[in-house]
């Protein structure tokens, strides 16, 4: 199983004005699915501060998959893709075209969705929508593959073949 960190960026959530639901489903499956649920955050939609949370997390080894749930819209304050692009090293394009292929399943607006995943160290952060039914999309696709990247992540693997 995984170490999963959660970060949550919305102002609303970060003033406590609204209700994290995006990051409650993300915790919730997570622990239904068997993996541990290392950390947990919500931020401003602010790239400095983003992108100074995932590299902590990141770099301190704190867990093997970071999610965090919005900011991956159009508006302006949608930040969370550019700080997920400050601290990447590598990208994992297949990601986020699986999610959106899972999300337009379901909605058209899915492809609007800028999302991103990246590693840095041996920490894979994926970028998931603030809308429950985008996390469920996204969750729907990871967590499937989350104990397989943790042991990749983790160091050498023999493959077969």
């Amino acid at each position: 199983m995984a170490r999963i960190a959660i970060l949550t960026a919305s102002d609303g959530v970060s003033a406590g004005t609204r209700v994290d639901e995006g990051g409650a489903l993300i915790e919730t499956r997570c622990l239904e699915e068997g993996h541990e649920v290392v950390a947990r955050a919500a931020l401003p939609d602010d790239r400095a501060a983003l992108a100074a949370q995932l590299a902590a997390w990141c770099d301190e080894g704190v867990a093997d998959l970071v999610l965090t749930t919005g900011g991956t819209g159009l508006t302006p304050r949608d930040v969370t893709p550019e700080a997920t692009r400050d601290i990447a090293e590598r990208d994992v394009p297949g990601i986020p075209l699986g999610i959106a292929r899972e999300g337009l399943k379901h909605t058209s607006y899915a492809i609007l969705s800028r999302g991103l995943a990246v590693t840095r160290g041996k920490t894979l952060v994926v970028n998931l929508p603030g809308s429950p039914k985008g996390v469920a999309d996204g969750l729907a696709v990871l967590l499937p593959l989350a104990p397989h990247i943790a042991e990749l992540l983790a160091g050498p693997v023999e493959h077969d073949g």
